[in-house]
Order: structure tokens, then sequence, then C-alpha cells
């Protein structure tokens, strides 16, 4: 691993020792607190997805909501509350849609008579698939199969990119230093200490 920076006595920091002694000198808040905390934190992301993959545009074509809803009511009868969660489910969090949507296009399904009402539990109203609503479903199959495959694509594209355990774990490590410094006796050599697993730390990734 090629070194960076020198420090008393000649001794040589690598990438890890050098940004803590960067921060020593012009900020700590600056160097980690913002850079390291907020996209690794697990706080840098706002709230849950309601938009498409990547945040562009729609997530469903023109009448592929309709489609979504239909098949997944087909699959098992649900309220309007249970589709919202199975296609947030199918996202992975990324994406579900407002009632605003779901509802009104629910009671479309209904007025074409694919879909019907059905008792639910207290005063929630189930919906169930019609003979009819079957029918167009098994000759659309394969539209309603590629919205599905998009929904779990944006899961699976979500959990490459975002890698909560790296997140999860270089949080830990951004806490547990300013702890360290916060506690006031963070002197030069607890400074070579703590650079040191570092540095061992980042040699041992780049040998994975």
């Amino acid at each position: 691993m090629r070194m960076h920076g020198c420090g008393p006595r000649g001794h040589r920091y690598g990438p890890m020792a050098a940004m803590i002694m960067t921060g020593m000198g012009h900020g700590w808040g600056r160097h980690w607190g913002s850079d390291w905390g907020a996209g690794f934190g697990g706080e840098g992301r706002g709230g849950p997805g309601r938009r498409g993959p990547g945040g562009r545009g729609r997530m469903f074509g023109s009448g592929e909501l309709r489609l979504a809803l239909l098949g997944l009511i087909a699959e098992t009868p649900r309220h309007g509350y249970e589709l919202i969660k199975a296609i947030e489910e199918l996202s992975g969090g990324n994406y579900a849609p407002s009632p605003g949507v779901v509802y009104p296009t629910l009671s479309l399904l209904t007025d074409e008579g694919v879909i019907e009402d059905q008792a639910g539990e207290g005063a929630r109203k189930s919906f169930a698939a019609t003979d009819a609503g079957r029918a167009e479903l098994a000759e659309r199959q394969e539209e309603y199969g590629a919205i599905v495959a998009r929904l779990k694509g944006l899961a699976e594209e979500s959990e490459r990119t975002s890698a909560p355990p790296l997140k999860r774990a270089m949080g830990n490590l951004v806490h547990a230093v300013k702890n360290r410094m916060a506690a006031g006796d963070f002197d030069r050599e607890t400074v070579h200490a703590v650079a040191a697993i570092l540095d061992e730390a980042a040699q041992r990734i780049e040998r994975l």
C-alpha cells in the first residue's frame, strides 16, 4: 500500500492515518462528520423511497399499476393497504404507490368487472379477482411478470448499492473514533495506535 504523509520522527502514515491527522489539524467534523457520517452512517438518505429507480420518472407506465394490482389480487384477495405494502416489499422498500393512485385504480378495476368486493377484516374492504380478471391476467401474464421483475430488480439494485452492513460498520467506526477524541486524551501516541489499526484494516480489505 502506498503511504501518505509524514509525522514526527519520520513516521509515515497510511491513507487512514493521514485522514485522522488532517482531521486533528483542520476540524474533525468536516472530514468525518459530514463526508463519512452522512454517507455511511445511514442518515444521509431520506425516508422510504416513493419513486422509480434512481428517482427518475414514474415507476409504472400507462396501465401498468392497474395490471400490477390485478395480478396481486389474483394471487390472493387483498385490501388497499395490503396491496401498497405488497408492492413496497417487492421493491425492497424503495417504492410504494400512494393511496391517491391505488384506490382510484381499484375503483376502476371494480367498474370493469375484473375484481369484486369481498368481506374483509373489520371495516376494511378486500378485493378478489373475478373470472374475467383471471382470464385477462392469463393473457397478459408476460406483461405482469415483467412488472414484478422490475420491482424486484429495484430491490436488488438497492441492495448492491446501499450495502447496509458496510454502512453500519463504517458508521460505527466514525462514532468510535469521534468518541475516543471527545474523551480529551487523544494524544500523538493514541493517534499513531488508532492509525495503525485503521491502516491494517485497509490493507486487509485490499487483499480480499
